[in-house]
């Protein structure tokens, strides 16, 4: 067997546990853990907690592709997915994957302790079972319903370094939580006629453009509020170097929020749904950097 077919192999497979959602949510599974850690860092704790989550949140993107394998062939966006385009047959290989991978970060959670497992398996039921298989297809209010499995691998790396819960762990996954609604609705803006050809009811769809536009931009204002009090909540843990690096960079998000409410846009919409990854980033490695140097 060649080398160059054992890697595009590799290479889609992995493409089906799609990276590009759990970089993201294990880079805040990782603020979480050096955020729950307190003075001293355990850096080979951190490095399995994270682990635990990349492997549970890839393991569930496997999965949901699995599931939305008929619903992504419909969608532009979506068509050249493996399990639409053929590149993975039989199909359930990729259940297969996701099953293996979902149980691996489980079980590496489990050896963390019960809290890491706890929120690891909330985050996988919220995303696959609640979201995917009992709301994407039947309320607006999806992604809402969906958006604790967002604000899970921050619990998971927060529990792993503290063993318990504080305030501070929800803040920290309040902010995630807010952050996917602006996120994901303002992809739906951008596709409406994907989602609407799949029948899938994201709030774009169902109310009017202008609407919409309008929440996106309401639900962008108050993740800019709440990740900006964070610094009044705790303004010892996240001193003055959150509150102006939040500041900036919620400031820019501000921007693109009010511009859109007084001129609604596809385009400035897109703009900004390509900007909440990057304010969403800055902020956790601004919590990385001020719980380290606490």
């Amino acid at each position: 067997m060649k080398a160059s077919y054992i890697i595009e192999r590799i290479g889609v497979y992995y493409s089906v546990t799609k990276p590009r959602v759990w970089y993201l949510l294990a880079y805040t599974a990782f603020g979480g853990y050096i955020a729950g850690s307190g003075a001293t860092v355990d850096w080979v704790k951190a490095f399995i907690a994270t682990l635990s989550v990349i492997l549970a949140s890839a393991g569930s993107e496997a999965i949901a592709n699995f599931i939305e394998k008929d619903i992504d062939a419909l969608m532009e966006r979506t068509k050249n997915r493996p399990l639409p385009s053929g590149k993975i047959r039989p199909e359930w290989k990729a259940l297969i994957l996701g099953l293996i991978l979902t149980s691996l970060g489980a079980y590496i959670g489990y050896t963390i302790n019960l809290l890491a497992l706890i929120f690891i398996l909330i985050g996988v039921l919220d995303y696959v079972v609640i979201y995917v298989m009992l709301s994407k297809k039947k309320t607006p209010l999806n992604i809402v319903l969906g958006s604790v499995a967002g604000g899970a691998p921050t619990m998971v790396g927060y529990v792993s370094a503290a063993n318990q819960i504080t305030l501070d762990s929800v803040i920290l996954a309040g902010i995630v939580v807010l952050w996917i609604p602006s996120h994901i609705w303002s992809l739906a803006l951008r596709y409406k006629e994907d989602y609407m050809k799949a029948g899938i009811p994201m709030l774009p769809i169902v109310i009017s453009e202008d609407k919409a536009i309008r929440c996106i931009s309401s639900t962008a204002i108050i993740l800019m509020i709440f990740s900006i009090l964070v610094h009044f909540i705790n303004p010892l843990k996240y001193g003055y170097i959150y509150l102006a690096s939040a500041t900036v960079s919620g400031s820019i998000l501000l921007y693109f929020a009010l511009k859109l409410i007084y001129r609604p846009s596809k385009t400035l919409a897109w703009k900004m749904f390509k900007y909440t990854s990057p304010h969403l980033a800055v902020i956790f490695t601004v919590i990385i950097i001020e719980s380290l140097l606490a």
